[in-house]
């Protein structure tokens, strides 16, 4: 018998290992965006609200995931979420700035930063930003973590952050890239579109989650 804790466990997870927030999954599967909420997980009276089967279905067509993978998640015990735990380390965008703590190819290095845990994270060299700024508001806000990676391949419309040879790092939309330069967009409307030269580039890594 699986517990209601298993399932939005589970769900989570998946949303995790797909880039997104509980939220941003519910949206692209085609629901309302507030329907994995946390607090829609109980009533106002206290009883268990579950999620349908329809929903999951849904989550499931759009990540691909099996339903047999599903299953798994659900069924997993505490110990065994606990043990997924990932150490990265948590870097300020001022600090990424600063020359000496990434490669040319976008893996962190050095040593003395603040560590934190995060779960299902299985890049090695992924590392946690601390937003600063509004440009991507509403969808991330000052203060708010994202975890990047610099193994996964970036495609158009993926979140991105990006660091440039003057010391700027950006957390956007890759809205369009060819050979000369890449065009980055702001969640918030208030800022507008960026061209940025590919030379002025130093690296461009994918953002495969955020804090909610």
């Amino acid at each position: 018998m699986f517990s209601h804790r298993q399932v939005w466990d589970a769900i989570d997870q998946i949303a995790e290992e797909h880039g997104m927030t509980a939220s941003g999954l519910a949206k692209r599967a085609g629901l309302d965006s507030t329907t994995f909420n946390k607090s829609k997980r109980v009533s106002p009276d206290g009883r268990e609200r579950w999620p349908s089967t329809e929903s999951i279905s849904k989550i499931l067509r759009v990540t691909g995931e099996p339903i047999d993978q599903f299953a798994a998640l659900v069924d997993k015990s505490s110990k065994s979420k606990a043990r997924r735990l990932k150490t990265v380390p948590l870097i300020g965008f001022a600090q990424a700035g600063r020359g000496g703590l990434f490669d040319d190819g976008g893996f962190p290095t050095g040593e003395g930063w603040e560590q934190i845990l995060f779960p299902n994270i299985t890049d090695e060299n992924s590392y946690a930003l601390q937003i600063s700024g509004d440009s991507m508001e509403p969808a991330f806000r000052s203060g708010d973590t994202i975890i990047v990676s610099p193994n996964v391949s970036v495609r158009v419309g993926d979140r991105v952050v990006v660091k440039t040879v003057h010391g700027e790092v950006m957390a956007k939309v890759l809205k369009n890239q060819n050979a000369r330069r890449i065009e980055l967009e702001s969640i918030n409307p208030e800022h507008g579109v960026r061209s940025v030269d590919n030379d002025d580039i130093i690296w461009m890594s994918r953002i495969i989650w955020a804090s909610q």
